[in-house]
């Protein structure tokens, strides 16, 4: 039975939902919950070689990769080392979800062109503090992904038998 109440989204909306399922952080929202994101994601082009962000930045917004390749690196003692690319269909900056995060690697452009959807994070807390189940869904996506990074250094840690001190990764403050 079809319910003629129901919301009917135009087909761009519906393509972007599509877009949207296939990115984690998205991947357990109904199309109800992402079209709330829909009206702040802004379009943004980028060219090759041009920064979307630096290491220490502020995180104020999560990047979607729409279209193109990004390169990741960390510097270390003034050198780059390139620690992956991404394609579309990627976030970059999660770490905007968390509250005072800032940047953990630096990302640029490396094809002619990128284009992305760019969700300021003040837009996704106002979501969060408006849809608690969001806000839980997301980070539960967000924490998968975290323990996800760390099986990958637990992997690499036991590969290099030990060339680094993992024991500074669980060192706190105080």
């Amino acid at each position: 039975m079809i319910n003629p109440f129901k919301k009917a989204y135009t087909l761009q909306e519906q393509n972007t939902f599509v877009f949207l399922a296939n990115i984690k952080l998205f991947s357990e929202l109904n199309h109800k919950q992402m079209s709330l994101f829909l009206p702040h994601m802004h379009i943004r082009t980028y060219e090759k070689d041009e920064i979307v962000f630096f290491r220490g930045d502020p995180s104020h917004a999560l990047y979607l990769l729409k279209k193109g390749t990004v390169s990741l690196d960390i510097d270390m003692a003034g050198n780059f080392e390139n620690l992956t690319s991404i394609k579309s269909g990627t976030a970059l900056g999660e770490s905007c979800l968390l509250k005072d995060a800032n940047r953990l690697l630096n990302a640029y452009v490396t094809s002619e062109q990128a284009e992305f959807y760019v969700i300021p994070q003040d837009n996704i807390f106002d979501i969060f503090e408006s849809s608690p189940k969001i806000k839980l869904k997301m980070l539960e996506s967000l924490a998968e992904m975290y323990n996800s990074y760390n099986m990958n250094l637990f992997n690499a840690y036991q590969a290099s038998r030990g060339f680094f001190n993992l024991r500074q990764v669980y060192q706190t403050e105080g």
